[in-house]
């Protein structure tokens, strides 16, 4: 006899985009189809489904995860962010018009899971950051589109704002 129920439902409690949340899953519900389909946070896209592509990505305490890889069983006590959750901060603010601006997404699958990883990214940045050191960042996610020059170009003026907005505060 299995030690579990493949079938079993469990409660989970933690606080999405900013408030607290408590419902059931499915034990072995992934958390990008419970995101999509039982909290109803549609910006977090699957694409892949093994890790690679980063479209799935959202801020789990703060870091950047796959949400195709871990169950939402695992939600428990934590905080989750999704692309849905960073419509106020203000780095993203910026994010999002410098990739308008340097057209940065063509088909937008794979920007969420961007926008996430360099939404938190940008609160750790070093000082000094060069175009490799944000290649290096944008690794992990996939574009079939852009070619990633508009992506770079955005961070890098995201970044050069954010800069000259604290000296100049």
């Amino acid at each position: 006899m299995p030690l579990y129920k493949s079938n079993s439902k469990l409660n989970v409690e933690f606080n999405l985009n900013g408030k607290n949340v408590s419902t059931e899953t499915n034990n072995r519900t992934l958390l990008s189809d419970f995101i999509r389909h039982t909290v109803g946070e549609t910006g977090t896209h699957v694409g892949c489904e093994h890790g690679i592509c980063g479209a799935c990505t959202v801020l789990l305490d703060g870091e950047p995860i796959r949400s195709c890889l871990m169950f939402a069983s695992q939600l428990n006590g934590h905080n989750l962010v999704t692309v849905e959750g960073l419509s106020t901060d203000e780095d993203f603010i910026h994010l999002r018009k410098a990739f308008k601006k340097h057209h940065a997404l063509q088909c937008g699958f794979c920007t969420p899971g961007f926008l996430i990883t360099i939404s938190a990214f940008l609160k750790t940045a070093p000082k000094e950051i060069n175009e490799n050191n944000i290649r290096e960042i944008l690794s992990g996610n996939i574009c079939r589109c852009t070619g990633y020059v508009g992506i770079v170009n955005a961070v890098k003026e995201v970044i050069e704002n954010k800069k000259n907005r604290l000296k100049d505060a």
